[in-house]
């Protein structure tokens, strides 16, 4: 069962403290999920998934898989299907670019339309936390490019040419 988890996602911070995986401190908006084995009564959280928001964009944590019998999904299925809910959840916060560390999982990441970009394309609130290597989904495609949109207003854009002039060439 895959459901997202409440209470400032104490139950996922748990469960990356037990993998020995970093999770970032509580904070305001973000946004966890969890997959869980066994019936209400005897219930284990099993994978575990972050977000940590800042404006449209997030970097997620994560996935965090024990594994653990009677599990019926192997641990990088579970991984994806972690990943899946939560893209959906946060494109439907207005969450338009997410960043991961690839952590051995770079199928689940390219399944996604995840791909390597370079570190200095990591937003300046994301910068310092811990790991190599970065991977970026940008509004559900592989399309990426540092370069940002010319504007009328950007200095570096050329001029229009005035209306009736031909351009040489």
């Amino acid at each position: 069962m895959f459901e997202p988890l409440t209470e400032r996602a104490d139950e996922a911070r748990r469960l990356f403290s037990y993998a020995g995986a970093w999770a970032p401190p509580p904070s305001k908006g973000e946004v966890a999920w969890g997959a869980f084995v066994g019936q209400e009564a005897d219930r284990k959280l099993i994978g575990a998934l972050l977000l940590e928001r800042k404006g449209a964009a997030g970097i997620l944590y994560g996935p965090v898989v024990v594994h653990t019998r009677g599990a019926s999904s192997d641990p990088l299925e579970i991984a994806a299907r972690l990943l899946a809910a939560l893209v959906a959840q946060a494109t439907g916060s207005g969450v338009e670019t997410l960043f991961a560390r690839p952590q051995g999982l770079d199928r689940v990441w390219v399944r996604f339309g995840f791909i390597p970009v370079p570190e200095a394309d990591l937003p300046q609130a994301f910068k310092g936390r811990p790991g190599t290597g970065l991977f970026a989904w940008r509004g559900g495609t592989a399309l990426w490019s540092t370069r940002k949109r010319q504007t009328e207003n950007d200095p570096l854009t050329p001029p229009s040419p005035p209306q009736g002039a031909r351009e040489l060439g």
